[in-house]
């Protein structure tokens, strides 16, 4: 796709993993960072592949929930490991776009230093 165009949030939450022998690591919290990449073959009558104030609220929508929760509690992930792979995945599911519109990657930070890319 030529066109591409990108929207960043964040939240904060608590998680934790479940680790391959049963057991919980210990609770703690993060302040996650979003990015989502779209794209497009065209652009629009206006010129741009999508308003961006509109990719940003479809982002914001699907973070809301679990802005200021324990990400264990909140579905997918009181049955899903919520990981930062698996968050990255949840955003992915949950965005509608327009059919013109492709979603190319959602990038998931943890912290500064610690990111998972899923690209559909």
């Amino acid at each position: 796709m030529p066109f591409e165009i990108t929207a960043s949030s964040d939240f904060s939450a608590s998680h934790q993993l479940r680790l391959q022998d049963g057991t919980l690591e210990p609770l703690h919290g993060h302040n996650w960072r979003v990015k989502i990449v779209v794209g497009a073959d065209h652009l629009d009558s206006m010129g741009v592949v999508m308003d961006f104030h509109a990719l940003d609220a479809k982002l914001a929508a699907i973070l809301a929930p679990m802005h200021h929760s324990h990400l264990n509690d909140l579905p997918p992930f009181s049955k899903t490991n919520p990981s930062a792979e698996n968050v990255a995945v949840h955003v992915a599911k949950a965005i509608e776009l327009p059919k013109n519109i492709k979603l190319l990657s959602v990038e998931v930070w943890e912290t500064l230093q610690f990111s998972a890319i899923y690209r559909p």
